[in-house]
């Protein structure tokens, strides 16, 4: 398909402090939540919200406590996104960073400044940084003290912490996301708020009370931000992916659009400033509390823009029977006869990027930002030997082809298109190193072991042609 995208149309790469920044100890920052999750097969009970116990065991290795070193190679990494003709990076803050416990009264200045530094070496490349305020990082003195989101308390931590960035950064950053995945909390509520789960009481009713307490608190981040810079937008961020029913039984298509409104339960709030009939008819069954100050909040502050991650689409059937291998996994999908191979849980739909696009926009006739999209692949390294990684080439060239049709025929409103991850790093589904996003190498395997050297893989010069001509050239 001939044509381009709009000019200034956002390329890039996305990344988080949590998975790459490493330097623990240094600069003052305290622990986060996820310093303390291992890698293996415990790593899921936390993300759950399941494991009450966040010490450091022996024998446990915890690899976000040193990510891939972004804390002392952010110059180099961004020379290399630089090189690639990256027009924005959208990176997180670590909020431990900038307050080590989360409830000082003045913010860690040694944290602060490093950001400080990061922005200014974006500046000297031209490049826009899109920052994500929470990516699943909060410090883990609040949730072991407020247990995170499920507290009301923590709001007004956040809104302090939301008030000291914009002081700090107001002119150095224009594009700002409240929280990462933010509807994760109905599945992943450590990750994704701090939070963990009381077997004894109502899974769901403390997940509604959670999905509460973080989307008041995201609507204050709006209004804090705009206040203090009218010139700043502000996006929310969703992890998407549309549901598809199995078959054209009413039944499964009924059970789609349910699964469906997971997504739309948090595009609903934050860019309508509502709560949808269907979500107040479940809080009410739950008897979750709303406030009328939280209701004023949230409808008086809605987002500029609507982001979202995007890795494949999913598939839904009221058939019990079919659903019956996936009560133990909470992020199952049922297998699409229509898609290819599954690779690490997912089947590439590209073309679901585009009918996720078009849903959205057609709900909510706002701007959209893909700011996650990418596939994991176990890339090996030979030294001097350029790295083949074709399958990351297939699919963002797949990809970007469904959104050049959104755009270019649906008139769909895309802000920009940041990948997941532009440099390898680790995985937040599996905290490993093996399985890799990156257009750049980084030289480190699953138990820490490796130089950190940094290698451009093939996709690096295949995407650096993609943003040299906008789009246009995608076969190389």
């Amino acid at each position: 398909m001939k044509g381009n995208f709009p000019e200034g149309f956002l390329w890039g790469g996305a990344i988080a402090a949590n998975q790459c920044e490493g330097g623990f100890d240094q600069g003052g920052r305290g622990l986060a939540n996820m310093d303390v999750v291992p890698a293996g097969k415990n790593r899921f009970k936390y993300m759950f919200g399941e494991e009450q116990d966040l010490t450091f065991r022996e024998h446990e290795y915890y690899p976000v406590l040193k990510g891939i070193d972004f804390y002392h190679r952010y110059k180099e990494d961004i020379a290399l996104f630089a090189q690639m003709g990256f027009k924005v990076l959208r990176l997180s803050i670590s909020w431990s960073r900038v307050f080590p416990r989360g409830d000082e009264e003045i913010p860690n200045e040694e944290g602060l400044a490093f950001y400080d530094d990061v922005f200014k070496e974006l500046k000297k490349y031209d490049i826009e940084p899109l920052v994500t305020i929470s990516h699943y990082d909060f410090p883990l003195y609040l949730v072991e003290k407020y247990n995170g989101f499920a507290s009301y308390e923590m709001i007004e931590a956040y809104k302090k912490y939301v008030s000291a960035l914009i002081a700090r950064y107001k002119g150095k950053v224009k594009y700002w996301l409240t929280f990462n995945e933010i509807n994760d909390v109905m599945y992943l509520p450590y990750i994704s708020a701090g939070a963990r789960i009381d077997p004894g009481q109502n899974e769901m009713a403390q997940k509604y009370k959670i999905a509460h307490n973080i989307l008041t608190a995201s609507a204050w981040g709006v209004k804090i931000i705009h206040e203090a810079d009218p010139e700043s937008l502000v996006g929310n961020m969703i992890a998407n992916g549309c549901w598809y029913p199995y078959t054209c039984s009413p039944k499964d298509v009924m059970a789609a659009i349910q699964k469906n409104r997971d997504a739309y339960f948090f595009g609903d709030v934050q860019a309508r400033g509502k709560y949808p009939s269907y979500a107040k008819k479940q809080m009410e069954a739950l008897q979750i509390p709303t406030w009328e100050e939280d209701i004023k909040i949230i409808s008086e502050n809605t987002v500029d823009f609507l982001s979202f991650s995007y890795y494949g689409s999913h598939v839904v059937s009221a058939d019990e029977k079919l659903n019956e291998r996936l009560k133990n996994d909470k992020l199952a999908t049922l297998t699409n006869p229509y898609l290819g191979e599954v690779l690490y849980k997912r089947q590439d739909d590209p073309e679901g990027l585009r009918i996720t696009l078009n849903e959205w926009y057609d709900r909510y006739q706002k701007p959209l930002f893909i700011v996650e999209n990418g596939t994991g692949t176990d890339d090996q390294y030979v030294p001097g030997q350029l790295i083949e990684d074709d399958r990351h080439i297939d699919y963002y060239r797949q990809h970007i082809e469904q959104m050049k049709k959104a755009v270019l025929e649906d008139g769909v409103e895309l802000l920009g298109y940041t990948t997941w991850g532009c440099i390898d790093l680790l995985s937040a589904s599996s905290n490993t190193m093996s399985k890799r996003y990156g257009f750049i190498y980084v030289d480190l395997n699953d138990k820490g072991e490796g130089t950190f050297e940094r290698v451009p893989k093939k996709s690096f010069y295949w995407y650096q042609k993609v943003i040299e001509s906008n789009g246009e050239r995608l076969n190389g």
